[in-house]
């Protein structure tokens, strides 16, 4: 191993264990309480050595939570090879969104950073071009099965492919953000299983876009299988 080359690997060897510590930093602590020097007190280094590889505290928020895009990148390219028809793929795209949610909480929540502006504004360009660009991997891989699901005449061709995926990823989302805070409060006061309920309303979104053809297909299924059963 040359000079340089090993130079290289000690960089992103410091780097990951920058990541490290900040992650630790930031998913006991959030983004606004966690400060630079706690994350070197927890890295063992110079606040001043953070700031050699990071920007800004932003920065480095964004470099970790790109960790929890890549896992959520996983877990739907896993999904997608274990079906076989759009719809199937749809489905299972779905339930590794919440296989995500329930299994890394913390990169989930923090997600919420697209939702405040206000953050922004402190994050580099370069570091916010490589956050948006994963983000925009994983919206291709879901617009780009609802467009399989267009073409191959499992979903109505008067859709868009993007709307479908915000209106799919939009109904997970809100109801997902409702479990993390008021699972117990839906529960309680309208007998309402929040976790039950996203199966049945992703699924009612999911027919909505079907072609009348599937649906009648997938009617008939059903009630074969219901008379098997009794």
């Amino acid at each position: 191993m040359g000079i340089q080359e090993r130079k290289e690997r000690e960089k992103e060897h410091r780097r990951e264990e920058i990541l490290n510590a900040a992650q630790k930093v930031f998913f006991e602590k959030g983004l606004q309480a966690s400060t630079m020097d706690e994350i070197a007190e927890a890295a063992e280094l110079s606040k001043g050595t953070l700031y050699l590889y990071f920007k800004s505290k932003e920065d480095l928020y964004l470099a970790v939570m790109t960790r929890g895009m890549e896992l959520l990148q996983d877990l739907f390219d896993k999904a997608i090879s274990e079906a076989d028809s759009p719809l199937d793929q749809i489905r299972k795209v779905g339930q590794a969104y919440r296989t995500f949610f329930n299994e890394h909480r913390n990169f989930f929540r923090m997600f919420n950073f697209f939702q405040h502006p206000q953050f922004h504004k402190q994050v580099s360009e370069d570091m916010m071009a490589i956050c948006q660009s994963r983000n925009q991997e994983i919206w291709d891989k879901v617009i780009g099965i609802i467009k399989r699901g267009i073409d191959q005449g499992f979903l109505r061709n008067d859709l868009d492919p993007a709307e479908c995926a915000i209106m799919l990823w939009s109904n997970s989302y809100g109801l997902m953000v409702r479990m993390d805070t008021q699972l117990e409060y839906f529960r309680e006061n309208f007998g309402v299983d929040l976790e039950k309920l996203i199966d049945k309303s992703n699924e009612l979104l999911l027919q909505s876009m079907m072609t009348e053809g599937v649906r009648e297909k997938m009617a008939l299924s059903n009630t074969l299988n219901n008379e098997q059963r009794s």
